[in-house]
């Protein structure tokens, strides 16, 4: 292990690296989204707003912002140079569990999870409502394609569905998971998406035609965050068996394995420019490399 951040004083939900590698963004149970240095440790700032328990955040493409959701339903965007609320988005009824932006960064997609069941697209500066999806139970993970013009959902049921981000069409449903799917992730080069969830399994697939390509079946108990490595060939896959597992996306076989968490691993993240790792059980974050 690189090194610890326990900033937190309660259970941390979402991690975001900075584009640049430079920063990490964590959220959680205590309400807050702290900035910090991942060389040094050191909390460079604090962002407090309406949250209750904070579930998800993202940084937008050109750093200059960050997006936040909780238990209440609400998503803040944060200007991270200032801390002001540049925007707060109120179309959700509870529980925002996930959150993702356009590559050019004008839109963010928001899912619903229980009470909610609902994904938003809107205009992430205005909060300017666009669509909502209203196809799925439990929206456990949303992110959009490379291309800025479709969302990859995941819900309770089981599913990821693919549809067209301004239209609501589902044009692909993938049905290969025996449980909720709890992430779905689509690679940096947009030729495949990786998905896990209750059954414990990661599955590696096509977006255009659906068809399964790898299946990874080494946790012995729920994967509940995915990422992908920067080149597309590696993933990482943490759950409640409380280890972060390295894989191949060409072969589905193992590479590494961290076991220094003490806890059920509820979010992880590879660094966009490096081979660094953080990932978070409890309070915890732990940086480290594969």
């Amino acid at each position: 292990m690189l090194d610890c951040y326990a900033g937190h004083t309660d259970r941390v939900f979402a991690l975001a690296w900075s584009p640049s590698g430079r920063l990490v963004a964590s959220g959680g149970r205590d309400g807050t989204v702290q900035i910090w240095n991942p060389q040094t440790g050191q909390c460079l700032r604090t962002f407090q707003g309406e949250h209750r328990y904070l579930l998800s955040l993202a940084w937008s493409p050109d750093a200059r912002y960050i997006a936040s959701g909780c238990t209440a339903g609400i998503v803040h965007v944060w200007e991270v140079s200032t801390g002001c609320i540049l925007t707060t988005y109120r179309g959700h009824k509870r529980f925002v569990r996930s959150i993702a932006w356009t590559s050019g960064g004008r839109y963010i997609a928001s899912g619903g999870d229980y009470g909610d069941s609902t994904v938003h697209v809107w205009e992430a500066l205005s909060g300017q409502h666009l669509y909502t999806y209203q196809e799925q139970y439990r929206i456990f993970a949303v992110a959009w394609s490379p291309d800025n013009t479709s969302i990859a959902s995941a819900d309770f049921n089981g599913t990821v569905q693919l549809w067209n981000a301004f239209s609501g069409n589902t044009f692909l449903v993938y049905r290969e998971h025996s449980g909720p799917v709890y992430a779905a992730v689509w690679s940096p080069d947009g030729k495949a998406i990786v998905s896990g969830g209750q059954d414990g399994t990661g599955h590696i697939w096509s977006p255009d035609s659906g068809k399964t390509l790898q299946t990874y079946r080494n946790h012995s108990r729920p994967i509940k965050a995915l990422a992908w490595s920067p080149d597309s060939a590696s993933i990482a896959s943490g759950g409640d068996d409380s280890t972060v597992q390295i894989w191949s996306a060409l072969t589905g076989k193992q590479t590494g394995c961290y076991t220094g968490h003490r806890a059920w691993v509820r979010a992880l993240a590879w660094s966009p420019v490096s081979n660094s790792i953080a990932s978070a059980a409890d309070q915890e974050v732990h940086l480290w490399q594969p």
